[in-house]
């Protein structure tokens, strides 16, 4: 008798559910337990029982956004709930006064959904759905796909120069590199009947690891390079009282990342060249479609007199002295007015609300941590390792560890707010000026992504492609992590240097 055949499909769905809630089980394990380690542990001199137990919650909410056994924003209300409901968000007794202390508190913890960045980092993911919506990104994609893709250097180059403008205005390296330009790089690669397997290597496995790596010195050079820069801008002013302004961030960045941008690109096409080097047709499709978009729409014309508009603003901010997120959100009440944008695109952009609860949340946890004093405790512990160097060999060290620790990392936010305050509090303990650790810290923050397929946003859609094995991504990244690290430390600290930064 034959066997059911349904059967042995039936046992393996079975196994696999099974594997499946054995890994989710043992990310729990490992979050919770991280948690329990730290709160059962003797607690320091000088902090407070509730203090210690906020850190543990911390530890956990981080481990908790790397391991994922949730999704991140979850991970994160539930981490706020748990501080809630234990009453371990320190109050200053003075800000109570008459009120309940713990409605205080709870106001307390959910403060970080009032913090202007939180804000400022939710609108600008709509007005990436705007640039995604009138095609704006996708018309600047192929202008500078028909005036240099003749070559697929030159084609790799046209892609990333879009990426460079609209960093400038979204800070959202999904929205750009994985919304708007991933599409695009696919569709010409296939184009090449270039696909995953035999002719991978015609041109798709060259132009995935390629964007992704460019994309990367692109979010380190302007503070709207990717949503966590913005964080880090809060902890460089918090931690060290250092004003990493948009124009001082991207006034800091820009030299040292055109610099690794004329450099890494050439690197990769000679360690890991495309088997076609002359790509006409891809000027042919970029005319192509820019005839089949026709003239710009006055939606595209609205779009960019806003990207104007903002970018001039966030450019001269301590001209007008309008904050960043109150120029963000005039930006998108025009949108809404002119109808770019309806209420129903904002209410859909689930990208935006993710991580409008995961940013004000984490904001708000590590501004608490902050208050207690831990991290300063352990800056201060963690110096002694460097008693007697030199600083600069101390900052040397330090930037390495904290460069390379983003192996352990699948964010650059979830790095920087693990690491960035304690490493920079140790780095100027040990002598180094704080206007010089603050940025390299966070230009590291954003350069560090490049070592892995999972290090920022797009890595997983670009290595999702299939055309790179993880050893040959892997082994590109550490290499080039070797040029940019030279490039943004002795050029970068010349050119810090000579602007006044230190």
């Amino acid at each position: 008798m034959n066997p059911d055949p349904g059967a042995g499909g039936a046992h393996n769905e079975t196994a696999d559910a099974h594997t499946a809630r054995r890994a989710l089980l043992l990310k729990w394990a490992i979050v919770i337990g991280s948690g329990l380690a730290i709160a059962l542990a003797p607690v320091p001199s000088g902090i407070t029982v509730d203090s210690w137990r906020l850190f543990a919650i911390f530890v956990a909410t981080i481990v908790g956004s790397i391991l994922r056994p949730v999704p991140g924003g979850a991970m994160v209300l539930i981490g706020i709930a748990v501080v809630i409901l234990l009453r371990v968000m320190p109050v200053n007794p003075a800000i109570v006064g008459n009120a309940n202390i713990e409605t205080v508190r709870i106001k307390q913890a959910l403060g970080g959904y009032a913090d202007p960045v939180v804000w400022l980092v939710l609108a600008a993911f709509f007005m990436s759905r705007g640039m995604l919506k009138t095609g704006l990104g996708r018309r600047i994609a192929f202008i500078f796909i028909r005036a240099i893709g003749r070559h697929s250097l030159g084609l790799g180059y046209a892609l990333i120069g879009t990426d460079l403008v609209l960093a400038t205005f979204i800070p959202s390296n999904g929205a750009r590199a994985g919304g708007i330009l991933f599409p695009i790089t696919k569709s010409i690669v296939e184009a090449y009947d270039s696909k995953p397997g035999p002719t991978a290597r015609r041109l798709g496995a060259f132009l995935m690891p390629f964007m992704y790596q460019c994309d990367v010195i692109i979010c380190a050079m302007f503070l709207t390079g990717q949503a966590g820069n913005l964080l880090i801008q809060r902890f460089a002013q918090q931690a060290a009282g250092i004003d990493l302004s948009y124009t001082m961030w991207m006034l800091g960045g820009i030299v040292p990342g055109l610099v690794s941008l004329m450099v890494i690109p050439p690197l990769l096409y000679r360690i890991n060249p495309p088997e076609i080097r002359h790509t006409p047709r891809a000027r042919e499709i970029a005319q192509q479609e820019l005839e089949r978009m026709g003239p710009m729409k006055w939606q595209e014309k609205m779009m960019l007199a806003v990207f104007a508009l903002v970018a001039s603003l966030w450019t001269t901010t301590k001209l007008h002295g309008i904050d960043y997120s109150a120029v963000a959100m005039l930006g998108i009440c025009v949108l809404l007015l002119s109808q770019v944008l309806d209420w129903e695109d904002v209410l859909r952009e689930r990208g935006a609300w993710d991580v409008f609860i995961w940013y004000g949340g984490m904001v708000r946890l590590a501004e608490a941590l902050g208050e207690t004093g831990i991290t300063k405790r352990f800056a201060e512990a963690a110096s002694d390792f460097t008693v007697g160097w030199k600083w600069g060999a101390a900052l040397a060290l330090l930037a390495l560890l904290y460069f390379y620790a983003h192996y352990a990392f699948a964010s650059i936010s979830a790095h920087a707010l693990a690491m960035y305050t304690p490493f920079l509090l140790v780095t100027i303990a040990a002598g180094a000026p704080a206007g010089l650790a603050a940025p390299m810290l966070a230009y590291f923050s954003n350069l560090s992504a490049s070592l892995t397929h999972y290090g920022t946003t797009p890595g997983p859609i670009y290595f999702g492609a299939g055309y790179v094995s993880q050893q040959t991504w892997w082994r590109l990244g550490l290499i080039t992590s070797v040029p940019n690290i030279i490039i943004w430390t002795v050029v970068g600290i010349v050119w810090w240097k000579v602007i006044g930064f230190w």
